[in-house]
This record gives C-alpha cells, sequence and structure tokens, in this order.
C-alpha cells in the first residue's frame, strides 16, 4: 500500500494502480457536450440503489410479520452482535443517526425485546441490550436476512464476490474519512 492525501491506496498486484487513478470504467459520460454522470458505472449510484431496494424489502417483510422495521432490525443486530451497549455505539457501527437509533430503542422496548440499565452518572445515557424475547427475534429474523442475501448473491463467482467484500470494505473506510 502507498499513502496519499492521509489515505491508503491499495494497489492491485496485476497494475501496480489504485482507484481512482487506476480506474478502468467511468463515471462520467458527455451527452451534447455536457458532462454527465454514467450510473452505469458510478458506483454511489449502485450502492444507494441496491440499498434502497433491500431496505424497502426487507422493511416491508419485517413489518407484515414482526411490526418492526429495517431500522429496528440493524439494532436488533448490533444488540445479538455486541450486548449491553449505548445507543450511541449502535449510530457509530450501523451508521445511523441518533434519532432513528432511539426511536427504534424505544420501539423494541416497548415491545419487550430489549433490557437495559441507566448509567449512575446520567440517567439519560442507557446500556442496552436482546432479552429472552429479543434474541427469539432475532433468530427467526437472521434466517430471513440469510436468505435474502444468499439471493442477492445468486451467480456470483466465489472470488468476485470476495474482491467485492474487499471493496466494500475498503470503501466504508474511506467513507468514514470523507
Amino acid at each position: 500500500m502507498t499513502q496519499s492525501k492521509g489515505r491508503k491506496n491499495h494497489v492491485t498486484a496485476e497494475t501496480g494502480e489504485t482507484c481512482p487513478e487506476g480506474r478502468i470504467s467511468s463515471s462520467i459520460t458527455t451527452r451534447d457536450g455536457v458532462e454527465i454522470l454514467d450510473i452505469s458505472n458510478y458506483i454511489p449510484f449502485f450502492l444507494s440503489s441496491i440499498n434502497n431496494a433491500l431496505s424497502r424489502g426487507a422493511s416491508a417483510i419485517y413489518r407484515e410479520r414482526f411490526g418492526i422495521g429495517i431500522t429496528e432490525w440493524r439494532t436488533i443486530s448490533m444488540l445479538a452482535i455486541e450486548p449491553k451497549i449505548t445507543a450511541a455505539r449502535i449510530c457509530e457501527v450501523v451508521n445511523l443517526d441518533k434519532a432513528a437509533a432511539s426511536r427504534a430503542l424505544a420501539t423494541l422496548d416497548e415491545m419487550g425485546y430489549l433490557g437495559s440499565v441507566s448509567a449512575e452518572t446520567d440517567p439519560r445515557k442507557r446500556t442496552w441490550w436482546l432479552n429472552e424475547k429479543g434474541y427469539m427475534l432475532h433468530a427467526t429474523i437472521i434466517e430471513i436476512a440469510l436468505t435474502r442475501e444468499k439471493a442477492l448473491i445468486d451467480g456470483i463467482d466465489p472470488q468476485d464476490l470476495e474482491a467485492a467484500i474487499r471493496a466494500m470494505r475498503i470503501m466504508m473506510s474511506n467513507v468514514r474519512l470523507m
């Protein structure tokens, strides 16, 4: 890896080049003398479109079957990954804003899926975890989530999938620097 402008650039073994300098496709095209986005190559378009479609579909399923949306599922998932954490930690890991995390926690708490305790120094700060009922919901929804993931990656070569995962990890790191 080489350093450039405080960011890590990942060098490919094949070309020795990094993106964006080593990019093969272009995210712009020209129409009538004007540069415009070429959404067939513009990465934020793909990420946003895929995420929006996945979130809408998952939210519809989870609302119909369990009375929760995608934000609540992300919160449940995070509490299963890291039990006894704060709303701030949930926001940090799954990129939720504080208001969305607070609403999700309140909803899940009202539905009886969570346990919590207030910090002695600040009663507004709570540590949250899934209770037994919450873990049962998690076990049910994770099966649906994994089935949806399988459908999403159907037909992708395993090496291509691993390359995509590596690229998305780098993008996650980069987006935090933007």
